[in-house]
């Protein structure tokens, strides 16, 4: 979940590293998301749609997508002095799910990026974290020219567990994602205390 390492030139004796993933459907912004936020050339394994993909991956509604990411996007943010997030981005499509249990070892949690005109597409993401008790925020991206729905809206049509964040968001603006990115190390701290004390009490 976190690692230590030394940074003297913030002065710090340990700085604190957390790993976060970003999940969702086929096509709603993962990628996106990792490199707005990302402060490092972020690493990118896109590949381009091909014609065997078609049969399997739905690409209604993200009709102008040529690429998709076969293995992982990672990233790296610093949210302030001394705590930094590392950010890998699953792949979206079914048949990459076998990577999602290597890459969720250690995480301090998720965000689940959805969009409204295919919401369904993130119920398996939502789904995996909820049965391995990792927390997780909703993170609607606001793609143009689709129907805005507030947040109550999102979280009862998903039925998430009560007290699971929804924030709306806009993945290729990076103050946007990183302000999703602070609620999710908030709420998941809050949930990684309540587990503890609750282990010890």
């Amino acid at each position: 979940m976190v690692s230590e390492h030394s940074d003297a030139q913030d002065g710090d004796s340990a700085a604190l590293a957390l790993k976060i993933l970003v999940a969702g459907g086929f096509g709603v912004g993962k990628t996106t998301l990792v490199g707005a936020v990302s402060e490092i050339r972020p690493l990118r394994t896109e590949e381009l749609l091909s014609e065997a993909g078609q049969s399997v991956d739905d690409t209604d509604g993200v009709d102008h997508k040529t690429t998709t990411t076969v293995a992982m996007d990672f990233g790296r943010i610093t949210i302030r002095s001394g705590l930094s997030l590392y950010l890998f981005g699953t792949p979206g499509q079914d048949r990459f799910w076998f990577l999602w249990d290597e890459l969720s070892q250690g995480a301090l949690g998720a965000v689940v990026l959805a969009d409204t005109r295919r919401l369904e597409d993130c119920f398996p993401a939502v789904d995996y974290f909820e049965h391995r008790r990792i927390p997780f925020v909703v993170a609607v991206n606001c793609f143009p020219g689709a129907r805005q729905h507030g947040a109550p809206d999102v979280s009862r049509a998903l039925d998430l567990d009560r007290g699971t964040p929804v924030v709306l968001c806009d993945a290729r603006d990076r103050d946007s994602g990183k302000e999703v990115l602070i609620r999710l190390v908030e709420y998941a701290g809050r949930m990684h205390t309540a587990r503890l004390l609750d282990s010890v009490g």
